[in-house]
């Protein structure tokens, strides 16, 4: 039996459900200072439809850093706000919707 996606009323097989909901998101990726003067790039914005550890996993691959997944939000060592927002481009999101801070 094909399950029907509630919002598009299209079979979640088509994954258009998805593409949509990164439309209509506003991401923010600000930098913050931790613990001995490192700095941490932070994520925040995503809502739930959209699949956040496959999203931190690809950008933790593609920049080689480290990082977790803390409420929603991506944590990722090191400085690379210009870098996020070109791989989230890539992934999908609209540019207009990121802002960097």
């Amino acid at each position: 039996m094909v399950k029907i996606d509630p919002i598009t009323g299209l079979p979640k097989e088509l994954g258009v459900g998805e593409s949509i909901t990164k439309e209509g998101q506003r991401i923010n990726i600000k930098t913050v200072k931790r613990r001995f003067g490192k700095l941490m790039t932070l994520i925040e914005g995503f809502e739930r439809d959209v699949n956040i550890r496959d999203i931190a996993k690809k950008l933790k691959s593609s920049l080689a850093c480290g990082g977790t997944i803390k409420d929603s939000t991506i944590e990722l060592q090191g400085n690379h706000k210009e870098k996020v927002k070109k791989e989230l481009i890539k992934y999908g999101f609209p540019g207009e919707s990121i802002e960097i801070r």
